[in-house]
């Protein structure tokens, strides 16, 4: 007979579902890393953090990100000597607060690079789309200008543009738009040529579905993973193009500011305020780096070829 008192029995059977419970936790704990690597769980929390950044930047920011202060100009971070917690960032050459500006940048990169992206996108997959329908002349005609845009370097076209039409905020991130649509083009011919080959297309066309039933409804849902993987590709390249041509004084024009246009004012400074561009850097090392990791986990994931 088992000499255990029932108060021996509640314990062992309490330790038991204790015991249980951690390694039901530590298996769960396991199951998350092994679908999200701890990299690309840092990834994603740096790009929800830059998005509600970017929308709560009208709440976030300590200061409207013009106003000027000449009697505090160039005060330095609170992390270095003589910094204060009046301007945690520090100020700039104006006496505006970095961290204002730097909120306020992020969200008008991000935004421009979202834009720009689906822009690329849209255009990208609609060239894509009519050369795998129409083939012949069309798909050949699409075709060059895709070789045409690819062989051409985007920055000495966008500097032209730029300078010949005059800059505004519209007509810059439209211009953005169109980098890198040629390689969200190619893939979407191709997809939609072999999406056609397959037996539901062909299925569909029978019942006498129209082309825009038939790619809009049953295609472009089943390539929408690489496209998607391909637009997290786009994504930090204009972040880095808005950047560099903001750098040049050709993007984003004051009073508004931008990543890159903090970094071309900061370049003056860079020996004695070097503060005034670390931070941006800063973020768009980190924002391109977080999206690339996120895109090459998601092709990874999504992309059948490499299953």
């Amino acid at each position: 007979m088992d000499a255990r008192t029932p108060e021996d029995l509640l314990r062992k059977t309490e330790t038991e579902a204790r015991t249980g419970a951690v390694v039901s936790a530590k298996g769960r704990l396991a199951h998350v890393f092994e679908r999200f690597p701890p990299v690309v769980i840092l990834a994603l929390a740096w790009i929800a953090l830059m998005a509600l950044t970017a929308l709560l930047a009208d709440v976030l920011q300590p200061y409207d990100f013009k106003a000027l202060d000449l009697r505090g100009r160039l005060n330095p971070p609170v992390f270095m000597t003589g910094g204060s917690w009046r301007h945690l960032l520090g100020s700039d050459e104006l006496g505006r607060d970095v961290l204002a500006r730097l909120i306020v940048s992020i969200r008008l990169s991000l935004s421009l690079a979202f834009m720009a992206t689906i822009i690329s996108a849209v255009l990208g997959v609609t060239l894509g789309f009519l050369a795998a329908y129409f083939r012949g002349r069309i798909e050949q005609l699409i075709l060059m200008i895709v070789d045409a845009q690819a062989s051409m370097p985007f920055m000495i076209i966008a500097l032209a543009v730029l300078a010949f039409f005059g800059n505004s905020l519209v007509l810059f991130t439209v211009l953005m738009g169109f980098h890198g649509w040629e390689r969200i083009a190619r893939i979407a011919r191709g997809l939609a040529i072999a999406a056609n080959e397959h037996g539901y297309a062909t299925a569909v066309r029978d019942l006498g579905a129209s082309p825009w039933r038939i790619y809009g409804r049953h295609i472009l849902p089943n390539i929408a993973s690489t496209l998607i993987v391909s637009m997290t590709l786009t994504f930090p390249e204009v972040i880095l193009l808005e950047s560099g041509l903001s750098f040049l004084g050709l993007g984003v024009q004051p009073p508004l500011t931008s990543l890159g246009n903090m970094v071309g004012y900061g370049r003056e400074y860079i020996q004695t305020a070097p503060w005034i561009l670390i931070a941006p850097c800063s973020v768009i090392v980190l924002t391109t780096l977080s999206v690339s990791i996120l895109g090459d986990w998601l092709r990874d994931r999504l992309d059948p070829t490499l299953k």
